[in-house]
C-alpha cells in the first residue's frame, strides 16, 4: 500500500491515457474544522469512479452529481481553466456536507489533466524527488519544478502550487514478531517497508506480505538505500552487533526519525558504547531515539508496535509530544524496580 497521493496520480494518468474524461479536486482553503487537510486530492473519472477523498464522503457525492451525472457530461469534459468550488459557507450546507462544527472548504477541480505531465510528476516522484506542481489559474497550464523542502499548498490571484513528494519509507532492523506488527500498520499508512535480518533464523519465516526483506547487513543495507527526510529508521533486534553500525549509518542520513527498541538503561548503555568505543558525542547522537515509541501502558508485542508506530506518524507530522507521553519519563515517575519488570513479560520499553 503506497502514499495516498501516488495512487490517486496513478489512477488519474491510467484514466486519462485511455481517453477518459476526469477531474483532479485539490483541497486549497479550510476555514475552522475540516475532515481533510489542505492539499490533499482526490481524482473522479466520468463513470463517477472515485480515488482519494477529500471529505468524509459526502462531497464526494456532490462532486459526483456535479460532474458525471446524467446532464453533467458537458461540465466534465470542460476544456477551460479550472475552477473553485466551496462548501460549508452556511450551517445547512455544512450539515448537509457532514463538516463539523460549521467547517468551510474550497477545492480547487481541474478538468482533464494531461496524462503526460501526470505520467511525468509520478516519474520524478519514483524516483524519489521532491516536486512543486504548479498550476496556473488562468488556462490551467501545468509546470513541475523541483523542490528543496516539503512545503504547504501555497496559493494565490495566479497560481496554486501543491507540493508531492516520493513515498514515506521505513527500514526496520529485525525480522522479530515485533517487525512484523510495525511493518503490518507501516504498509497500512502508507510507507513502503523493508526489513534487513541477516540471520536466517529469523528472516527465513517472515511471512509480511507487501514488504521487502532483505538479508543483507543493517549498516550496507542503510548504506544502498540512501535514508531522506521521508524516510525513518527503527532498530528492533538488541543486538549491538546489527543494530549499532546501522543506527551511526542512518545518523548520517537526514532521515526523520532514527530509533531502537530497548530499555532505559540498554538505551544509555548504547549512547554509552557509541561514546566509548564509536567515536559519537551527545550532540551527535542527539537525533538517535530511545526507548522508543510514547507511552500507553503498553505491554505486548502489537501494542508495543502501535506506540512506536504513533511516535513515527507524530514526528512525520511535526506534532510535539508532551513529556507525559515520553516512555522513559513516565517509567522514571514510575520507578520501577529491576524484580518488578523481570516478572513482565515482552516489556521491550523497560525489559531491564
Amino acid at each position: 500500500m503506497e502514499n495516498l497521493d501516488l495512487t490517486v496520480l496513478r489512477a488519474l494518468a491510467q484514466w486519462r491515457a485511455h481517453g477518459q474524461d476526469a477531474v483532479l479536486a485539490t483541497v486549497v482553503h479550510t476555514w475552522g474544522s475540516s475532515p481533510r487537510p489542505i492539499g490533499c486530492i482526490m481524482a473522479l473519472r466520468g463513470d463517477g469512479m472515485v480515488m482519494g477523498s477529500v471529505s468524509g464522503g459526502c462531497i464526494e457525492y456532490d462532486l459526483i452529481d456535479r460532474y458525471t451525472k446524467p446532464g453533467a457530461a458537458d461540465a466534465l469534459a470542460h476544456e477551460g481553466p479550472p475552477q473553485f468550488v466551496k462548501y460549508g459557507v452556511t450551517a445547512d450546507e455544512a450539515h448537509r456536507f457532514g463538516l463539523p462544527c460549521g467547517g468551510t472548504l474550497q477545492i480547487l477541480v481541474e478538468f482533464n489533466p494531461e496524462a503526460e505531465a501526470i505520467e511525468q510528476l509520478l516519474a520524478r516522484l519514483d524516483a524519489g524527488e521532491l516536486v512543486h506542481r504548479r498550476v496556473r489559474l488562468a488556462d490551467g497550464a501545468v509546470t513541475l519544478e523541483a523542490a528543496e523542502h516539503p512545503a504547504d499548498l501555497l496559493i494565490d490571484a495566479q497560481e496554486v502550487v501543491n507540493t508531492f513528494g516520493p513515498g514515506y519509507r521505513m527500514l526496520i532492523i529485525g525480522a522479530g514478531q515485533m517487525s512484523e506488527y510495525l511493518a503490518t500498520m507501516a504498509l497500512f499508512c502508507g510507507f513502503s517497508v523493508t526489513v534487513c535480518d541477516p540471520r536466517e533464523e529469523f528472516s527465513g519465516s517472515w511471512s509480511v506480505a507487501g514488504a521487502r526483506l532483505v538479508t543483507t547487513m543493517p549498516d550496507d543495507t542503510v548504506a544502498e538505500m540512501k535514508p531522506d527526510g521521508r524516510t525513518c529508521v527503527i532498530a528492533l533486534t538488541h543486538d549491538p552487533k546489527l543494530d549499532d553500525l546501522a543506527l551511526l549509518q542512518a545518523l548520517e542520513t537526514p532521515a526523520f526519525y532514527i530509533g531502537a527498541i530497548g530499555s532505559r538503561r540498554n538505551s544509555a548503555l548504547r549512547q554509552q558504547r557509541m561514546i566509548e568505543y564509536l567515536d559519537q558525542t551527545e550532540e551527535s547522537l542527539k537525533h538517535l531515539r530511545g526507548p522508543v515509541g510514547i507511552y500507553i501502558g503498553s505491554k505486548t508485542p502489537p501494542e508495543i508496535a502501535v506506540s512506536v508506530m504513533a511516535e513515527i506518524l507524530a514526528v512525520k507530522n511535526g506534532v510535539p509530544l508532551p513529556r507525559d507521553m515520553d516512555v522513559a519519563h513516565v517509567k522514571d515517575l514510575q520507578e520501577i524496580t529491576p524484580n518488578d519488570a523481570a516478572n513482565v513479560c515482552f516489556v521491550i520499553h523497560d525489559d531491564a
